[in-house]
């Protein structure tokens, strides 16, 4: 796996640059800045961005700018953005462009190396990570349909997992349910929800976002 890093702290790009290595992934490329983050992207074709969204020219949110230029340009990159608090109309805009290799994730959750890397490779692998904390945000902004009011409190519980990016197998031993009972409540999910289920992690979870993200 070939990884570009953009981050504008150097401890932090290191860091992760240095995490990645002994992961056996090749950084063959780290950038201080959006515009060097696009350049080194033409330059070498990585298979996967890992980028702060916030750093300069502008320390705006030019991370996420670059990497929705990027997802434009060059769909088959997938890319992992880091961000110090929770945004949700970050996360919204991401999404919108399609979730098939894309992650938006808090940085304090580097700290958990095997949690972190194990998120790096299911975005890699074309799946989709939402950090927890984003999810929640997502989920609890007012409806008009009001949809989420018709799931049990457990439906919800399932549906955030469920949008985290996990397996049913992960829902039923982090909920200690059973899998025919995660399977039930899936099913009603997307029975309420109007959407059509697939076997694929990755498209149930395109599904679900999109819900969220409307």
């Amino acid at each position: 796996m070939r990884v570009v890093i953009a981050e504008d702290q150097a401890l932090m790009r290191e860091g992760l640059a240095l995490m990645l290595e002994r992961d056996g992934a090749e950084v063959v490329g780290q950038a201080a800045d959006a515009t060097d983050l696009l350049r080194k992207v033409g330059a070498h074709r990585p298979d996967l961005v890992v980028a702060d969204i916030r750093m300069p020219p502008r320390n705006a949110d030019d991370g996420l700018r670059a990497a929705l230029q990027i997802r434009a340009e060059r769909p088959k990159i997938a890319v992992l953005l880091l961000s110090q608090h929770v945004q949700r109309s970050y996360a919204e805009e991401l999404v919108e462009q399609g979730t098939v290799g894309v992650g938006y994730l808090l940085k304090q959750r580097v700290a958990d190396v095997a949690s972190f890397l194990a998120d790096v490779h299911r975005v890699a692998a074309g799946g989709c990570v939402l950090d927890p904390e984003v999810v929640a945000t997502m989920m609890s902004r007012p409806r008009r349909d009001d949809l989420l009011g018709r799931f049990t409190p457990r439906q919800l519980e399932v549906l955030t997992l469920m949008a985290e990016g996990r397996s049913n197998g992960a829902i039923a031993e982090q909920l200690t349910l059973t899998s025919k009972a995660v399977t039930r409540h899936v099913s009603h999910i997307y029975e309420t929800l109007g959407l059509e289920v697939a076997e694929e992690d990755h498209r149930r979870v395109l599904a679900v976002v999109r819900y969220l993200s409307r």
